[in-house]
C-alpha cells in the first residue's frame, strides 16, 4: 500500500464551469434546491466560479423553498396564495437572470437572498 494521497480533481474547463453554474440557477425553477446542491457539490473543488455561483443559487433556493412552505401553510387563508405566486415569480425572474449571467461567465448576485451557506 502506498501512502500517496488521492489525485486532486481536474479543474473544469471554462465552458463546463459556465454550464454547471447555469444549470444551478435554472435548476431552482425546475426542481428546487437539489440541482444547485448537486452541481455545487460536484464542482466546488474544481472551479471557483461553480463554487461561487452554486452557493448563490443554493442559498436562493433555500429562501424560495422557505417561502413556498410559508405560502403553503398560509394558503388556508388567501394571503398564502399570494405568497406562493410571489415566490414563483421571484424564482422565475431572478433565476433566469442568474442563468443568463452565468452562461456569459459573469458572477450573479440575487437581489433578495439569504446567504446561509458561505
Amino acid at each position: 500500500m502506498s501512502d500517496m494521497p488521492p489525485p486532486a480533481p481536474r479543474p473544469l474547463s471554462d465552458s463546463d464551469a459556465r454550464l454547471y453554474a447555469t444549470l444551478s440557477h435554472v435548476g431552482v425553477i425546475v426542481a428546487g434546491f437539489l440541482p444547485p446542491l448537486i452541481f455545487w457539490l460536484i464542482g466546488k473543488d474544481r472551479s471557483a466560479f461553480v463554487d461561487d455561483q452554486g452557493k448563490e443559487a443554493l442559498n436562493f433556493s433555500i429562501l424560495i423553498t422557505m417561502l413556498y412552505v410559508i405560502g403553503g401553510i398560509l394558503s388556508v387563508i388567501f394571503v398564502g396564495l399570494l405568497v406562493l405566486f410571489g415566490a414563483w415569480v421571484l424564482s422565475l425572474v431572478f433565476c433566469i437572470q442568474g442563468a443568463i449571467a452565468a452562461n456569459k461567465g459573469e458572477r450573479y448576485r440575487y437581489p433578495l437572498n439569504w446567504r446561509v451557506i458561505k
